[in-house]
């Protein structure tokens, strides 16, 4: 493909991007009117975010222009969403929902949620503010590009997981979307530079961390790259020459835009300190203040997360003491106990490709077995449609020790357990179920496919709290469910992840409020939880990056289950713990706040019968 054909596929999707937009929706308070603003705002976020409509599988039909097209990452193009963001959180404002019915109320609600927090967001003039479910949005970031954070990290993965090639056009496509990822490269070394211009410099050890990935991906051969590698195993059945149409726009456009963001970093670099957290950059105390609402969809201090992680993990090393004891493990506290656990032969993966592959037959096994107890804690049960991936070793580095999240709302495209193979000391075979369940089924892939039930705009939009909190319980249900009964060392993995999550409430609110630095938060870490400290490491590199983020999962867990007891306190003995469970899910994705009302209604169903 040409480069005039190239761009015209970009300026046509922008213009006709712009006009699916509603000319306006009614502005009456009425339902129609704010089923016209949904409406608008759905396609306002599709339009602003074109990667949501590839990752939902809906970049066809009205939304077909949007597969050539990525976010907009310059400084014109964040100010724009800005902008318009605020126009539609003034219109939702201004919607009266005791005039609704109480769905549609409740959609609101989440949306105008969603808004106000962002635009809080916004107010600060450096860094990026989550607004989706897709595409790593879920995390507030002080900084640009970060070890994790960024288009570098972001856009390969999405186009070869998200971005489907079934013919020529889309291949078409792909190419123009390489052309806007050097685009979006350009685009945050601008801000990145503005940024540094106000203080706001990635701490030293996230810049080594974040210039080696990016020099490592700059001196890689672009025929090895794989975004270029992805284009050309799956367009080749239509034209092979698409192989090389992909290396040129790799050497022409994205390798010049990645080593302009690498020489914009080494220039900031020597202004980099050792502060690990916010407190250090303008205004930081109040930026930090604004990540914790946002992390937790509650109005929690730093000081009182901190306080119940330290009390979170007292409860749960309570519940691993005896456990320990029973399998001889009673020398010392619990955290060196589990270090020595994580040491033991028995539970340790080979090294290497061998380990490699023992560990992904072992995540198949588990993923098996855990499918037949689904209806055992559901009524309403979704296909759980899963693939398991490796994260690209390119990017494996800074990249967490696992993710997950679910397909395509049109079922085409699976769900994704990425797993990180750096090294196979990174799982063990007591932990690596526990991570399976959190990612995968009943985690994050299953739980996502109930928000295809929801409207799109729900379906687009996601809380962390809720998200996380949710995977925690999927931890949760899988133990009630018996997996671990015939395996002690097991449920003390399934414990450790969740003290894990407890730890994360401590040295989150250390490093951001409390000024701890790097060192000290790793240790802390690796002491109290018996987790490795390579692990760890990777740990608190990702908090840094991302403030307030690790807080929402216990912060979700814990009510979650205060909101189950509720229940089971008002329904007595009818009580049903897969309708619960149902309720859960079906009610979306929605910040704390709202899970309550949600909760609340599903008593009063099963109390009317």
């Amino acid at each position: 493909m040409n480069v005039s054909r190239r761009t015209l596929f970009q300026t046509s999707a922008a213009a006709a991007a712009l006009s699916a937009l509603p000319a306006c929706a009614r502005r009456d308070g009425s339902v129609d009117a704010a089923s016209d603003l949904l409406a608008q705002t759905t396609d306002q976020i599709l339009t602003t975010y074109p990667e949501s409509a590839s990752s939902s599988g809906i970049d066809h039909g009205k939304y077909q222009v949007l597969k050539s097209k990525l976010m907009d990452r310059s400084m014109a193009g964040v100010d724009n969403i800005k902008s318009d963001f605020r126009d539609t959180l003034a219109q939702l404002q201004k919607v009266d929902t005791g005039s609704l019915a109480p769905d549609e109320a409740l959609n609101i609600d989440v949306v105008r949620t969603v808004f106000e927090m962002a635009s809080d967001g916004f107010d600060f003039p450096y860094g990026d503010v989550a607004l989706l479910n897709t595409n790593w949005s879920w995390r507030n970031a002080p900084y640009v590009v970060a070890q994790n954070t960024g288009a570098f990290v972001e856009i390969p993965t999405f186009l070869d997981s998200s971005h489907q090639i079934e013919s020529a056009e889309d291949a078409d496509a792909y190419l123009a979307r390489m052309d806007a990822y050097a685009g979006q490269l350009d685009g945050e070394t601008d801000r990145i530079k503005q940024d540094g211009d106000q203080g706001v410099v990635l701490p030293d050890f996230l810049m080594t961390k974040t210039l080696g990935a990016l020099r490592a991906a700059s001196a890689t051969p672009s025929d090895q790259w794989g975004i270029v590698g992805s284009l050309a195993a799956r367009a080749g059945k239509f034209d092979e020459a698409y192989g090389e149409h992909g290396r040129a726009a790799a050497e022409a456009k994205i390798r010049p835009a990645l080593e302009r963001q690498i020489a914009a970093l080494e220039g900031l670099a020597p202004n980099a300190t050792s502060d690990a957290g916010v407190w250090a950059l303008p205004d930081g105390d109040a930026y930090y203040d604004w990540t914790l609402r946002a992390g937790t969809t509650t109005s929690m201090s730093a000081d009182e997360v901190h306080e119940m992680g330290l009390d979170e993990l007292r409860t749960l090393q309570g519940r691993m003491d005896p456990i320990l004891r029973s399998i001889g493990y009673t020398e010392g506290t619990v955290g060196d106990r589990m270090t020595a656990l994580g040491k033991d032969p028995r539970f340790l993966f080979a090294e290497g490709d061998e380990g490699r592959a023992e560990i992904m037959a072992f995540i198949e096994e588990k993923v098996a077995e855990i499918r037949t107890l689904m209806p055992q804690a559901f009524e309403t049960l979704v296909p759980g449609f899963l693939e398991v991936t490796r994260i690209p070793p390119e990017v494996e580095a800074g990249a967490p020790g696992a993710y997950g999240g679910p397909g395509s709302i049109d079922g085409k495209q699976p769900g994704h357990f990425w797993i990180n193979l750096r090294h196979t000391g990174l799982h063990n075979r007591f932990n690596l179920a526990d991570l399976t369940y959190h990612e995968a089924i009943p985690g994050h892939v299953w739980q996502g496919e109930y928000t295809f039930k929801q409207p799109l705009v729900r379906s687009l939009l996601a809380f962390n709290a809720y998200s996380e909190g949710w995977a925690l319980y999927a931890q949760q249900l899988a133990d009630e469910l018996g997996v671990y009964d015939d395996f002690p060392a097991g449920r003390l993995g399934y414990l450790q992840g969740l003290a894990f999550r407890a730890c994360r409430l401590v040295v989150d609110t250390g490093l951001h409020a409390k000024q701890w630095n790097r060192e000290q938060a790793i240790n802390w870490f690796v002491t109290n939880n018996g987790s490795s400290y390579d692990e760890v490491q990777g740990e608190i590199d990702r908090y840094c990056a991302w403030p307030g983020q690790a807080c929402g999962y216990k912060v979700g867990h814990t009510a979650i289950n205060r909101l189950r007891e509720k229940a089971k306190t008002a329904l007595g003995e009818s009580f049903d713990f897969r309708r619960f469970n149902d309720a859960l899910v079906l009610g979306g994705s929605v910040p704390m706040t709202v899970l309550d009302r949600v909760i609340d209604n599903y008593i009063a169903r099963e109390t009317a019968g």
